[in-house]
């Protein structure tokens, strides 16, 4: 009997061995030594709040189905829980993760500041959509690898599609008092930044008249889905792909695309400058610029940051949507102002 499952464990190390073997002889040759040197690495992990749970699973199950023999592990957390987790690690001198995917672009200055992040120039750089390079670091100490909408989000159940909020001020009107939920500044990137742009194109009265509106606040910006979905509440200012990927789970959901602009959020991604695997690190890298992980992006309702990739079905090319954003400066200077602001004004 040993015999026997000595016989089929080594059938299958040598299948695995065949399929990573084939997998390195189809790659270009940077490709292929990346990859070698990972497989030595055996294992990776990636601090991300660039997507909710289950996105980020389908991320590191593609990357493992690309890359047999590198184990991708996730720790998903709001951004501020991350930056917070990450620089622990780093004050202890004891790294853990090898790539930080924050939401909040305000972390990369200052970890750069620190030393903590790796320049690295991806090979697939010529991949990604050119209008999205420029919220890339220029000397490549992070790269955008991410992109997706907040925007207006409700239950269809408790509200019709006419009686829906068409822009942000609509989340104002007195009919959605005790009907609204938002996320935390202080913790998710997705709303600190949605904050910066609200307070740019409305000043903080906007929030003053919303306050008013008793919204229930969550931390994350995808609290807002389980609490539409739990008919806690009725309207949101809520992420675009957790919503639809909710909705295709079939519960009540939709989405609007504000008059005034959705939110483009664009999220970049580091190595870091003590990874434990600084080659499985940027690998991963190069992975989300690859055309599988922007498959895999668009099949979850986010935003390709890879050219050529068509958006999933009953989806609106982004060319179709208008957009806002804050300029990098603003994020940067103004997340921190916000948080105590919103502090002040909801007292939480």
């Amino acid at each position: 009997m040993k015999l026997r499952i000595r016989t089929v464990f080594a059938s299958v190390c040598a299948a695995f061995g065949l399929a990573a073997g084939t997998a390195s002889a189809q790659m270009p040759e940077w490709e292929a030594k990346l990859y070698e040197a990972a497989k030595k690495e055996k294992e990776f992990t990636v601090y991300t709040a660039h997507y909710n749970t289950e996105e980020a699973a389908n991320i590191c199950a593609a990357f493992e189905k690309k890359y047999p023999g590198v184990k991708c592990n996730f720790v998903r957390t709001t951004a501020q829980v991350a930056f917070q987790r990450l620089n622990q690690d780093l004050q202890a001198k004891r790294p853990v993760a090898s790539v930080f995917s924050s939401t909040d672009v305000s972390h990369y200055p200052a970890l750069r500041k620190m030393g903590a992040l790796m320049q690295y120039k991806p090979n697939n750089w010529d991949k990604m959509v050119d209008s999205l390079k420029e919220y890339s670091d220029p000397e490549h100490y992070s790269v955008t690898t991410a992109a997706a909408l907040m925007l207006i989000t409700y239950n269809t159940s408790l509200v019709s599609e006419a009686d829906a909020p068409k822009n942000w001020p609509d989340l104002l009107d007195p009919k959605w008092k005790d009907k609204v939920s938002i996320g935390h500044p202080a913790f998710s990137g997705y709303v600190g930044t949605w904050v910066v742009l609200m307070r740019k194109l409305y000043g903080w009265e906007y929030f003053e008249k919303l306050e008013k509106n008793n919204p229930q606040i969550g931390r994350s910006v995808n609290d807002t889905v389980t609490m539409l979905n739990a008919k806690e509440r009725w309207v949101a200012a809520g992420p675009e792909a957790t919503t639809l990927m909710s909705r295709d789970k079939g519960n009540p959901l939709a989405v609007i695309y504000p008059t005034d602009g959705a939110l483009l959020m664009v999220s970049p991604s580091s190595v870091l400058a003590n990874a434990p695997s600084p080659n499985a690190g940027k690998l991963y890298i190069e992975f989300l610029l690859s055309k599988e992980a922007a498959e895999t992006q668009v099949k979850n309702h986010a935003l390709s940051v890879v050219k050529g990739v068509a958006v999933g079905p009953g989806k609106k090319p982004l060319e179709e949507i208008k957009v806002a954003r804050p300029t990098a400066d603003e994020i940067a200077k103004g997340i921190p102002e916000v948080k105590e602001k919103f502090r002040d004004t909801f007292g939480i």
